[in-house]
């Protein structure tokens, strides 16, 4: 039996994620970008979504394709696996690379969410990564959404487990002619 290198991404899904889930259409589609293990797939297939990941790592794909279709792919130094398609939601935790911050926006359909955690400059006092590169820049994710709706944004440090992080929960206004109508954000509504 072929033994399985351990995979990040295993357990509970994002408390930011699952905390802003209910921006979701009723079966929106989902993309994970670099899904890890799946355990945000596993949580949006649990509540009746479509789920598809994309991470380059073997273990992973193979972990995740329990919860939904993963392609795997290098997305820093190969293309962009989804040009031309959208999503009902993306996903991204844990996981930057500027150069695909215009895909990964794009990727969302009218009317979908944008649910994006990562670690942010000051991490770099408490742990790792530690980086620039892997850091996101005060602001930085607000910019990267404009033309979004933000419904919710984070700057700042939590305690457990220690680290700074940024995260935004946006949405791209439906298409004028979509018939849609207009949604409201806050829970309970």
């Amino acid at each position: 039996m072929k033994e399985i290198a351990p995979v990040h991404g295993l357990g509970a899904p994002s408390e930011w994620i699952a905390r802003w889930s209910h921006l979701l259409a009723t079966g929106a589609s989902v993309l994970d970008v670099a899904c890890g293990a799946g355990r945000h797939m596993k949580w949006f297939a649990g509540r009746g979504h479509a789920v598809t990941g994309v991470d380059r790592s073997p273990e992973a794909v193979e972990a995740a394709s329990a919860f939904g279709k993963v392609i795997e792919a290098d997305i820093e130094s190969g293309s962009w696996p989804f040009s031309g398609r959208a999503f009902g939601a993306v996903v991204v935790t844990n996981y930057l690379w500027r150069p695909r911050m215009a895909d990964i926006v794009a990727a969302v359909a009218p009317g979908g969410v944008l649910l994006y955690e990562t670690f942010a400059t000051g991490n770099e006092t408490v742990g790792k990564p530690s980086r620039p590169d892997f850091l996101l820049q005060p602001g930085e994710l607000l910019t990267a959404c404009a033309g979004l709706r933000v419904v919710a944004y984070e700057d700042g440090f939590i305690a457990q487990p220690e680290r700074f992080v940024q995260r935004i929960a946006a949405v791209r206004p439906p298409a004028a002619d979509s018939g849609l109508p207009a949604r409201r954000f806050l829970k309970g509504n």
